[in-house]
């Protein structure tokens, strides 16, 4: 499969994602029911309340943002009670025509990531989605089972590039053959968006790259504009990323950033129309200076 070929069935999902971005403000809505906000909602810590809390999620936010993020560790620690959970949120969505990133950060190996990509990304899984998160930390051509099969199916993969987590310099930023780990991260996401960039539209292989990280991007070496790449930011909200952050963090690339919060529009619930009104407003805010 060549790298960034189009896929053979659909538009590709950087087209879609762009035309959402464009039409609904740059902002990814996360689906975040950690025991907290269960109990913030009202409801109760079990598959019950997730699934109350998840279905008013979808209400509010389908239509409303450009994509939404259910976090599937906290579907998963329900067991399977937890995952039917998940898989009737990832409908709700596919029926409300709203782009779905399913954050597993996935990572692994030839049959074993092979198995992963059908799960997520498999046209006929009741788990698919249009984009998930991926890990590829065990090197970047690991991943290519789920870039292929995301490729050839009209979906996208984010790539873990640059974490704010403090944790992450320790790979992100060592250095491999004169090139830090993130560097070659973002040259492997470069190489698959190729064709998308000489075409002219968004690529659907993306970057997950932390709103808080300063100067990082510059100082290792990661050239977001040419690797023309959708770039999950989370670390917008409750994290504290400011627009000056936003502007220092991503330069050149500010118009392919789709800022991600969670914790800070999840705490308008549990009213669904409250719920709306704080992503509504948060996209606009946004979109003033992701898009200026």
């Amino acid at each position: 499969m060549t790298p960034g070929a189009p896929p053979t069935a659909t538009r590709s999902f950087g087209v879609r994602l762009r035309v959402a971005m464009d039409g609904l403000g740059p902002l990814c809505a996360g689906i975040d029911p950690h025991p907290a906000l269960l109990a913030h909602w009202g409801l109760d810590d079990t598959a019950q309340g997730l699934e109350a809390f998840a279905m008013t999620c979808v209400e509010a936010f389908a239509g409303t943002v450009a994509i939404v993020k259910p976090q599937s560790a906290f579907f998963e620690r329900f067991g399977s009670a937890g995952v039917a959970v998940l898989e009737r949120t990832l409908a709700g969505l596919r029926e409300a025509g709203t782009l779905s990133l399913l954050d597993v950060k996935r990572g692994d190996i030839g049959s074993t990531m092979t198995a992963y990509a059908q799960a997520y990304l498999g046209p006929e899984s009741t788990l698919r989605a249009d984009a998930i998160t991926v890990s590829p930390f065990l090197g970047f051509e690991s991943l290519r089972p789920a870039l292929d099969l995301a490729n050839q199916s009209g979906r996208g993969v984010f790539v873990l590039a640059l974490t704010s987590n403090p944790d992450g310099a320790q790979v992100q930023h060592a250095i491999r053959q004169g090139r830090t780990v993130a560097g070659s991260v973002a040259d492997g996401v470069t190489r698959e968006n190729l064709r998308d960039r000489e075409t002219g539209v968004l690529g659907s292989v993306g970057m997950v790259v932390g709103a808080t990280v300063g100067d990082a991007v510059r100082r290792l070496g990661l050239d977001l504009s040419a690797a023309n790449a959708p770039l999950l930011a989370p670390g917008v909200g409750a994290q504290g990323a400011t627009a000056e952050n936003l502007r220092t963090v991503f330069g050149a690339a500010l118009g392919n950033v789709l800022g991600s919060s969670s914790r800070e529009i999840l705490g308008a619930g549990p009213d669904c129309a409250a719920l709306e009104a704080m992503a509504r407003h948060t996209a606009q805010e946004l979109a003033k200076v992701l898009n200026p």
